[in-house]
């Protein structure tokens, strides 16, 4: 099938932005805000009988970016959250948050976060669709924003919420072969979750969720 990810980690070719313009839109899914309304993805989307057992609901809205950085070989713009924060400490994350009354959409929420944490000018960003809607054990209920980003953005950091920012291939993301099936331990329950190690670099739960949505949405409808 042309323009898929080989398994070698060669890169994706130019059609990966056009794959995304035809497959994605920026049409606000109800279930964002309406509960009843059906939401299939999340972080026991591989196991969903257990959302019952763990007792937990997503109820809150959240945006986030996943932000493609245009290069010659495409890149994922990721950040390693402050070791100090009071809620997922040192993990790799998307940049984003809450989306607040404020926020005129999820797009300007994921863009006003992406300002905040790193420092990235909005005017540099072209977003381009939403995913499907990711519930988390943690109470959101996420739209991740897929956006193109200009090679030539300059970034800085808000230390209090973000340690680092780095960029990981696109093809090494997208290859399934790299989407391991990890599971833990979390208050009796064990779940099952995606993870892309890369290198140094532990990317699992939500944002190897949301990566693993990216590359079904993209990749295999």
């Amino acid at each position: 099938m042309d323009g898929l990810v080989l398994s070698d980690g060669q890169a994706i070719g130019g059609d990966f932005f056009a794959r995304v313009r035809a497959r994605l839109t920026l049409d606000v899914p109800p279930a964002l805000t309406d509960h009843a309304a059906p939401a299939v993805r999340g972080d026991l989307d591989l196991d969903p009988s257990l959302w019952e057992r763990a007792g937990v609901a997503a109820t809150r809205p959240a945006a986030v970016l996943v932000g493609v950085v245009d290069r010659p070989e495409p890149t994922v713009l990721l950040t390693l959250r402050n070791t100090e924060l009071g809620s997922h400490a040192g993990q790799i994350a998307f940049p984003g948050g809450k989306i607040e009354a404020s926020d005129a959409s999820p797009v300007a929420a994921a863009l006003r976060e992406a300002e905040e944490e790193i420092g990235l000018d909005t005017a540099l960003v072209d977003p381009l669709g939403y995913l499907d809607l990711y519930l988390t054990f943690s109470g959101f209920r996420i739209l991740p924003t897929v956006a193109r980003v200009d090679p030539g953005h300059r970034l800085s950091l808000n230390r209090s919420e973000v340690d680092e920012s780095f960029e990981v291939p696109l093809a090494f993301l997208m290859d399934a072969q790299n989407h391991a099936l990890h599971s833990r331990d979390w208050k009796g329950v064990i779940r099952r979750y995606y993870a892309m190690p890369f290198g140094e670099r532990y990317i699992w739960g939500v944002t190897a969720g949301i990566l693993r949505n990216l590359y079904e949405r993209v990749y295999l409808d």
